[in-house]
């Protein structure tokens, strides 16, 4: 399998360790640490301060012993002086996180504010974590909101969008050891699968919503609107939860001075909270799974004064519905899924922060892409940080998918060639070839391009050479290894060629670890008797499909289609054969949204 591609040497390692298998599945020896969170935090907009109160149980199941935590602080990232890859604004900046006490097992840990300024931060152990032990960390914090929405934020002055806001343990792991890849506001996030429990304590009037199950509606919210909330749980139609009338009337919620609502969700890899006073809520439901009947909820929040956010709902129970039954046809996950209006374009576990569009199709072009995130990488807990193509790319060739069912398969292909395929293929900069395989961590010009389109194009070529049937089952064996658990790419690689039960190596060589882009050319070889020669010449070097469109001088055509199969034995040329009575005119050959870098010399014509 793999063992026929380039591996790091910490990834050879993993496999001599017996943690990953080569037959793609997850080693005997695999294993993964987890953690119980009890988040309490509580927002008073317009106070842009939020305060926290944590407690985490983090269980070592790894065979080391650990002499001390790395903790991730996401929100240093607003500090004046962090190192991130854009410059940041007056608006952008903040104090970060700023811990107000630290305890490890009930013992108080020296903790300075100014030194811990970073998005990691090591904390020592007094005793060591000795494997399949158990720490406590009791954490009270608070930080100031950025003014400036991005991935989280200020959305308005009564509107927060709260993402990786609570101190959290970096991912310990199999092949390297403590994440500590700094978060520079470009790459995105690398997460264990854990168990929460979130408390977000907020004043009358402000509508939460959260990742996870709300635990608590008769504490927060009034009877009609309880009842609203759970028509929409059994509802193939949106219910208008919260209206402008009602907001307006400001009696949704109970009328105590604080109300806490209460958010539960298992074995997910973040939580993310919105908040607002003055939120449209609407609210549907769809059936997912049709062998259990499971149901999952489609959420909107949104100004009254977006229409595009007005379809968001039914909009998304499209998405969740056609996502459970199409590609990747493995059902929601999730009890429920929310859009949110905000400003980011991100996807976070049950949740999107999707910004406001004027044109509703590409609203939904948006949204499609960020609740297929679902799968990678959040079914998947993939590491976004280092191999973004794990997770971008397959959102991208979902979004392309659900795209053709949605407006046709002419549009859709428009807009993904012209918004995902076309800079790079014009782009003709070193950053741009770079092999997907290069760690995202380690881009920076290159970094969208191997994240989102090369990737994608990749998944598609390896689809049109498998056909449909044994790609999605294959598709299937690699998300079964590894739901609930962190693949690399080498995991992606085995288990497609275990499931195919054909060693793909070639294939996977060709499209990840060379600097190949696409640009084909054809060139009249012979015609002897009624046998035409062409040859092929592959200068690009990627193995795509494409097809020859034939154009005979009676004004009658035909389409030979190629799958990428066609460059196994020979990746640089190949030479095609037509045997007709008939005089070609002209041959032209066409890789759709496989974009050629110079078209110049993709067709011949007699003369």
């Amino acid at each position: 399998m793999a063992q026929g591609l380039y591996m790091p040497r910490d990834i050879q390692n993993a496999y001599k360790k017996g943690t990953r298998s080569m037959n793609g599945k997850p080693g005997e020896k695999y294993w993964q640490n987890f953690g119980r969170y009890n988040i309490q935090i509580t927002a008073t907009p317009p106070d842009r301060t939020v305060k926290g109160i944590e407690e985490i149980t983090y269980i070592n199941n790894s065979p080391d012993t650990l002499k001390r935590l790395n903790m991730k602080l996401i929100l240093n990232i607003h500090r004046p002086g962090a190192a991130r890859f854009g410059n940041a604004d007056a608006d952008y900046l903040t104090n970060g996180v700023q811990i107000d006490n630290f305890l490890v097992n009930g013992e108080t840990k020296k903790w300075d504010n100014d030194k811990a300024s970073g998005t990691n931060q090591y904390i020592s152990l007094n005793k060591p974590l000795l494997p399949h032990d158990s720490v406590k960390l009791n954490i009270n914090w608070h930080f100031e909101v950025s003014k400036q929405s991005g991935r989280e934020g200020m959305i308005d002055s009564t509107t927060f969008y709260l993402a990786y806001f609570y101190p959290r343990v970096a991912v310990y792991d199999d092949y390297n050891g403590w994440d500590t890849l700094a978060f520079l506001d470009a790459q995105e996030f690398y997460n264990d699968f854990n168990d929460y429990t979130l408390k977000v304590s907020v004043p009358k009037n402000y509508l939460v919503w959260a990742t996870g199950t709300l635990q608590n509606t008769g504490e927060v919210l009034q009877p009609e609107y309880i009842k609203r909330l759970e028509k929409s749980f059994t509802s193939d139609s949106v219910i208008h939860i919260a209206t402008a009338q009602d907001l307006k009337d400001k009696n949704i919620t109970l009328q105590k001075e604080l109300n806490t609502w209460v958010w539960k969700a298992n074995n997910i890899s973040d939580m993310a909270v919105g908040i607002s006073d003055h939120y449209d809520w609407d609210a549907t439901s769809v059936v997912v799974d049709d062998a259990t009947k499971r149901r999952a909820s489609m959420q909107a929040a949104f100004a009254d004064n977006a229409p595009d956010f007005h379809f968001a709902a039914q909009n998304g129970r499209n998405s969740l519905d056609w996502l459970s039954h199409n590609w990747p046809g493995v059902p929601y996950p999730f009890p429920k899924m929310t859009s949110f209006q905000g400003f980011a374009d991100m996807e976070y576990p049950m949740m999107v922060n999707d910004s406001h569009e004027d044109d509703i199709q590409f609203a939904q072009f948006v949204q499609d892409h960020e609740i297929a995130h679902t799968y990678f990488p959040f079914y998947m807990g993939i590491n976004e940080s280092r191999y973004a193509y794990m997770d971008e790319g397959w959102a991208t060739t979902f979004e392309l998918l659900i795209g053709t069912s949605e407006v046709g398969k002419d549009k859709a292909e428009k807009l993904y060639k012209s918004f995902r395929v076309n800079r790079w293929i014009h782009d003709k900069s070193t950053a741009e070839d770079l092999p997907i395989i290069t760690p995202s961590s380690e881009q920076r010009g290159g970094y969208g391009n191997n994240a989102y389109g090369k990737p994608s194009l990749s998944y598609f070529a390896l689809k049109d050479m498998l056909g449909d049937d044994s790609f999605k089952k294959a598709l299937h064996t690699y998300m079964n290894n590894w739901n609930g658990k962190h693949p690399i790419p080498w995991d992606y690689f085995n288990s497609m060629s275990t499931a195919t039960g054909r060693n793909l190596n070639w294939f996977f060589n060709n499209w990840f670890f060379t600097n190949n882009y696409i640009d084909l050319e054809i060139k009249f070889q012979s015609k002897v008797n009624t046998v035409y020669t062409f040859a092929i010449n592959n200068i690009g070097g990627f193995a795509i499909p494409f097809d020859m469109k034939v154009t005979y001088d009676d004004g009658t055509s035909e389409t030979l289609h190629k799958t990428p199969e066609i460059w196994q034995l020979n990746e640089k040329q190949v030479i095609m054969t037509l045997k007709t009575p008939k005089k070609i005119k002209e041959v032209t050959i066409d890789g759709g949204i496989f974009m050629d870098a110079d078209e110049s010399n993709n067709k011949w014509t007699l003369k």
